[in-house]
C-alpha cells in the first residue's frame, strides 16, 4: 500500500499525542514484577508496547514480539529471572539478524538459564526462568542502551541486587536514567557510584499508582511540520511536561535553533500541561550535533535540516546501524530521491554539505519496514507536494494515530495500491 500525502497551506490543530512508549515498556516489566494489579495509567496503545502487553498477560510457549527492539531485550531479562518456566522468545526476520549477545552474556555470568535457538548472538532464545542471586557484572556501554536498561530492571528482582560495571564509551544515558527514574517510582534504590557504575540494592518493586506522560519522540514530527512552515503553522500538542526525563525532550532545544518556538501551559496538579508550538524563521547556517542520546530524533533532525537547505554534520549515530532497518544508508538512499546527497563516514555520521542531485519528480519513499522513516519524511510533503509513502502502516509501531491526526490537520491522505 502507499499514501500519497498534499499539505494544507495553514495549520493550527491540536494533537493529542500518544503516551511515551519508552515509559510504558519500563512501567509494564517493572509492574510485573511487582506482583500487583495496578496497571499503570495511560499506557501507550503503540505494537511496541501491545506485544509486551500480551506476552505479560498470556506468557505463551513462544513469545512472538514481531519487530519490538525494546520488548525482546525487556522481555529477556524479565524471563531470565522470573520462576515463569520455559519459553522461545522470537520476533521478525529483521529482529532475529539485531544482535543480543551481550545482554544474554550479561545475563548468563548471573546464572541465567539461556540458549540460542538459531545464530550465536541472536534471537530466537530458549530461556528457562529462575530467580538469579545476582551480584557484581560487566557490559559495554556503547551498543545499546536497552541492554542496560534491561539488566537493571531486572536486577531489582535478584536476591543479592546488582552491580552493573559498564564498559567503554555509554551511549544513550538519557534512556539509562528514565530507567532509574521508573524503577525509582516502583520503590526501587537505585543508583550511580561512579561514572560507570550503577547499584541496585536487593529492595523489591512494589505495586504503585502510575501515570506515564506522553511521547516527545512523538512530538517531534510536528517540530518538524512547524519548522517546514511558512509561519502560518501554529500547532498545540497535549500531554507533555516541561523538565521531563525522557531524553528526546531536547527536540525542544534543537529545534527552538531553527526557529520554533515551544510555550508550555499552567500544570494542573501535576498532570501534563498542552505545549504550543510557532514558527518564526531563523536562518542558521549549518548545524552540527552529537545525537548519541537521542538517536531517534536523528531522522527528524536530518529531513529537517535538508528540507531547510541547511548544511549540517551529525554525530554519534552508530547504533542507527542496527536499529529496525540501517537507518543510515536508508536515510542516504530515501533523501537522494529528494535532491539530496547525504554522505557517512566511518564513524557513521551523516553529513551534508549543501550538495544536491537531481531530484524525482515524484518521489516516493520506502520505509523498509521502519516506522521512523515514514514518521520523519511525510513531513516533507509541505515541499514536495503529493509525495508518496510505502507502507505507510509501519507507524503503528510507535504512533498508530499519525495518519489520523494528520488528516484532522488539513492534510490530505489518499490511498493508492
Amino acid at each position: 500500500m502507499r499514501y500519497k500525502i498534499t499539505a494544507p497551506e495553514t495549520l493550527d490543530t491540536d494533537v493529542k499525542l500518544p503516551a511515551s512508549k519508552s515509559i510504558s515498556n519500563r512501567a509494564l516489566v517493572i509492574h510485573a514484577l511487582t506482583g500487583g494489579d495496578l496497571m499503570p495509567n495511560n499506557l501507550s496503545d503503540c505494537d511496541d508496547t501491545e506485544v509486551i502487553v500480551r506476552a505479560l498477560r498470556d506468557m505463551p510457549y513462544t513469545i512472538d514480539i514481531k519487530a519490538a527492539g525494546t520488548a525482546m531485550r525487556f522481555m529477556t531479562a524479565y524471563l531470565a529471572v522470573t520462576d515463569s518456566g520455559e519459553h522461545v522468545i522470537t520476533g521478525t526476520e529483521r529482529m532475529q539478524h539485531r544482535p543480543i549477545g551481550i545482554l544474554v552474556e550479561a545475563l548468563r555470568r548471573l546464572g541465567a538459564d539461556i540458549e540460542y535457538t538459531g545464530s550465536e548472538g541472536y534471537p530466537p532464545l530458549r530461556i528457562r526462568g529462575k530467580q538469579l542471586d545476582g551480584g557484581a557484572v560487566e557490559m559495554e556501554g556503547n551498543v545499546s542502551s536497552q541492554f542496560i536498561s534491561a539488566m537493571l530492571i531486572a536486577g531489582a528482582a535478584m536476591r543479592q541486587g546488582m552491580e552493573l560495571r559498564l564498559t567503554g564509551n555509554i551511549i544513550s544515558r538519557p534512556y539509562i536514567d528514565l530507567t532509574l527514574c521508573t524503577m525509582r517510582d516502583f520503590g526501587a534504590e537505585v543508583e550511580w557510584t561512579g561514572p560507570n557504575t550503577i547499584k541496585v540494592s536487593a529492595r523489591r518493586y512494589h505495586p504503585t499508582s502510575y501515570f506515564i506522560e506522553n511521547d516527545w519522540s512523538a512530538a517531534s514530527y510536528w517540530y518538524e511540520m512547524v519548522a517546514l512552515s511558512n509561519g502560518k503553522y501554529h500547532v498545540r500538542l497535549e500531554g507533555l511536561t516541561d523538565g521531563s526525563r525522557q531524553g528526546d525532550s531536547v527536540v525542544r532545544y534543537l529545534m527552538s535553533l531553527l526557529g520554533v518556538r515551544t510555550k508550555f501551559g499552567v500544570l494542573d496538579k501535576g498532570v501534563p500541561t498542552t505545549v504550543t508550538l510557532s514558527n518564526h524563521p531563523i536562518r542558521l547556517p549549518r548545524m552540527e550535533y552529537t545525537l548519541i542520546n537521542q538517536p531517534d530524533l536523528a531522522q527528524t533532525m536530518v529531513v529537517t535540516c535538508a528540507l531547510k537547505g541547511i548544511p549540517f554534520h551529525f554525530r554519534g549515530l552508530g547504533t542507527l546501524r542496527i536499529k529496525e532497518t540501517d537507518r543510515i544508508e536508508a536515510m542516504k538512499r530515501e533523501l537522494a530521491k529528494l535532491g539530496f546527497v547525504v554522505k557517512s563516514n566511518a564513524d557513521n555520521d551523516l553529513i551534508w554539505d549543501g550538495t544536491r542531485c537531481e531530484a524525482d519528480i515524484h518521489p516516493v519513499i520506502d520505509t523498509y519496514d521502519d516506522h521512523r522513516m515514514a514518521l520523519a519524511f511525510a513531513p516533507a510533503a509541505l515541499c514536495f507536494p503529493e509525495l508518496r509513502i510505502n507502507n505507510p502502516s509501519v507507524v503503528t509501531k510507535s504512533y498508530p494515530q499519525y495518519w489520523d491526526h494528520l488528516r484532522a490537520a488539513g492534510f490530505v491522505i489518499e490511498e493508492e495500491p
